[in-house]
C-alpha cells in the first residue's frame, strides 16, 4: 500500500507519483505557482490514481474561472478507477459535486472526510477555500479547528493548517486567538502567505491599521513574490493606505500590482482592483482612465453566470468607467439565467438572494437613485456573507450603503450604521469622517468637529507607521 506524507493511502500511485503529490500539497498550502506543474507530474506518473484526478479537478475550480471549471469537468468526466479507497471515493464525490455547481455539497462531503481523516491535508485546504467562497465564517473556524487536535506541532504541515485556522478565527470574530495562531504559523513558516494574510485581516478588522502596515513592511520579502496571494496582500496594503488618506499610495499600488499591462485578467486579481477603486470612488476620487482599462479587462472575459461575487465587481468596473449599459446588461443576463431552473447550483441561490440585488443597488447608486440603493441593500446587509468573500472584501458594499444613506438623507439609518461601525473600529478614520458628515447634515457643528479631530488623530497614528 502506497501512502502520502500523512500516512493516507493513495491508490494507483507509485513512488514517483507520491513524491509529486506531496510536493503539490506543499505548493498548494503556500500558494506557490508550481502546484499546477506538480499536479500534472502526478497525473503523468500515475494517470489512474484517483487522488491525482481529484487534485487536478480542485485546481480547475479554485480560481472561480468558468472556463477552467469547464475544462476540469471535461477532464474528470468518465474517470473510473480500478481501485479506490473509501476516502478517495468521498473526494471524488466532492469533486463531482463542485464540478456540477453544488459547492456547498462539496464542502459538506469534505467535512465528513475530515471527521474521519483529520490529517487529510487536501480535504482541509479545499474545504477551507470552499468555506471562504461561500462566506461561511462558522465553518471557516470549525472545519480546521475540529481537526487541529489530531496534528502534532512538529508536523511540516501543522503551520499552514494553523494559518488556515487563524483565518477562520478572524472571520468568526475571535481576533485575539486569530492573531496568536497566525503569528505562530508565520513563525513556523515565514513565507506562509495565507497565515500572513490572516494576521493582516485581524489588524484590519480591529482597526489596527498602523500595525498592519508595519507588519507587512517588515515581511515584504516573504509575501511579495513567488505566490498567488501577492496581489491580494497588496490589496490589503491599499486598504490601509486609504484609511490613512493616502489615496496616491493606494493608486500607486493599483498601478504597480493590482492591474498592470502585464495583468492576465484572472478574476481574483480583477476583483481586487475593482474593490480598491470602488472605495476610492466612494471617497470622491473618480479614476476614469483606470476604470476604463479595468472595465475592458472584465468585458474581455465575457463571463456568464458562474460566481455572483465576481459579477458585482465587474459591475463596479463598468459603473466606474461610465458604462451603465454594460452594467445593466449583466443584470439582464443574470435575470434571464435565474428564470430557468438550476437545481443544486449554489451560484443560483447566491445570485438570486445577494448577487443580483447588490448589482442593482450599485447601478442605482451610480445613477443617483440613493433611496433605491438604501432600499435594496438594507434588507440584505446582514446576509451579504452568503455570496462569498471576507468581511474586509464585503465592506465595499457596506460602505456603499453608508454613503447612499447619507446622500438620501436617511439620517436615522446612517446614524445606526455608523454607530455599528464605530463600536467595532473606533480607530477608523473613514468611520469618524462619515460621522462628521452626518453631524454636518444635522447641523451639529460641535459633534462634526470632534469627529474630524478623532479622524485626524487616527490618520496621524497610521501615517506614523511610514515615518511621515
Amino acid at each position: 500500500m502506497v501512502v502520502d506524507r500523512q500516512g493516507l493511502e493513495v491508490s494507483g500511485m507509485g513512488d514517483e507519483g507520491v513524491r509529486h503529490f506531496d510536493r503539490a500539497l506543499d505548493a498548494l498550502l503556500f500558494f506557490r505557482p508550481e502546484v499546477g506543474t506538480e499536479v500534472e507530474a502526478v497525473l503523468a506518473a500515475s494517470p489512474d490514481a484517483p487522488m491525482a484526478r481529484v487534485f487536478a479537478a480542485y485546481l480547475g475550480l479554485l480560481g472561480t474561472e468558468a472556463a477552467d471549471a469547464a475544462a476540469a469537468r471535461e477532464r474528470f468526466s468518465g474517470f473510473a478507477p480500478t481501485r479506490v479507497g473509501p476516502r478517495e471515493v468521498a473526494h471524488m464525490r466532492a469533486a463531482e459535486a463542485w464540478l456540477g455547481g453544488d459547492i456547498r455539497r462539496a464542502g459538506d462531503i469534505l467535512g465528513e472526510v475530515v471527521v474521519a481523516y483529520p490529517r487529510d491535508t487536501l480535504a482541509l485546504a479545499i474545504g477551507h477555500q470552499i468555506d471562504f467562497f461561500t462566506g461561511d465564517a462558522v465553518r471557516l473556524r470549525d472545519r480546521v479547528g475540529g481537526a487541529l487536535s489530531a496534528w502534532d506541532a512538529d508536523d511540516p504541515h501543522y503551520g499552514p493548517v494553523l494559518g488556515m485556522s487563524a483565518f477562520g478565527l478572524e472571520e468568526a470574530g475571535h481576533y485575539d486567538r486569530s492573531e496568536q495562531a497566525g503569528l505562530a504559523a508565520v513563525t513556523a513558516n515565514p513565507r506562509d502567505v495565507w497565515a500572513i494574510h490572516a494576521v493582516v485581516h485581524t489588524y484590519e478588522m480591529q482597526g489596527r491599521f498602523a500595525e498592519g502596515i508595519r507588519y507587512l513592511d517588515a515581511r515584504t520579502a516573504d509575501w511579495t513574490g513567488g505566490n498567488y496571494l501577492n496581489v491580494h496582500n497588496w490589496w490589503h496594503y491599499g486598504l490601509y493606505s486609504i484609511e490613512a488618506g493616502a489615496i496616491d499610495r493606494a493608486l500607486a499600488i493599483h498601478d504597480a500590482v493590482l492591474h498592470t499591462d502585464a495583468s492576465t485578467g484572472v478574476a481574483m486579481e480583477l476583483l481586487d482592483a475593482s474593490a480598491l477603486l470602488w472605495r476610492i470612488h466612494l471617497a470622491g476620487h473618480p479614476q476614469v482612465e483606470r476604470w476604463t482599462r479595468l472595465a475592458d479587462a472584465w468585458a474581455a472575459r465575457a463571463d456568464g453566470p458562474y460566481y455572483a461575487f465576481n459579477d458585482t465587481h465587474a459591475v463596479m468596473a463598468y459603473l466606474g468607467a461610465g458604462r451603465i449599459a454594460a452594467a445593466e446588461a449583466v443584470i439582464r443576463d443574470r435575470e434571464r439565467w435565474l428564470a430557468e431552473p438550476h437545481p443544486g447550483v449554489t451560484n443560483h441561490t447566491m445570485t438570486a438572494e445577494v448577487g443580483l440585488p447588490v448589482c442593482r443597488a450599485l447601478v442605482a447608486f451610480e445613477q443617483g437613485r440613493h433611496p433605491d440603493t438604501v432600499d435594496i441593500l438594507t434588507p440584505i446587509r446582514h446576509r451579504l456573507n452568503t455570496f462569498g468573500g471576507s468581511h474586509a472584501q464585503r465592506d465595499a458594499i457596506q460602505q456603499t450603503l453608508v454613503e447612499a444613506a447619507l446622500r438620501a438623507g436617511r439620517h436615522d439609518l446612517a446614524r445606526t450604521l455608523l454607530s455599528e461601525r464605530v463600536n467595532l473600529r473606533p480607530t477608523s478614520s473613514y468611520n469618524r469622517l462619515k460621522q462628521a458628515q452626518l453631524a454636518d447634515a444635522l447641523g451639529r457643528s460641535a459633534e462634526a468637529a470632534i469627529a474630524r479631530e478623532r479622524a485626524a488623530d487616527n490618520t496621524a497614528a497610521i501615517t506614523a507607521a511610514w515615518g511621515r
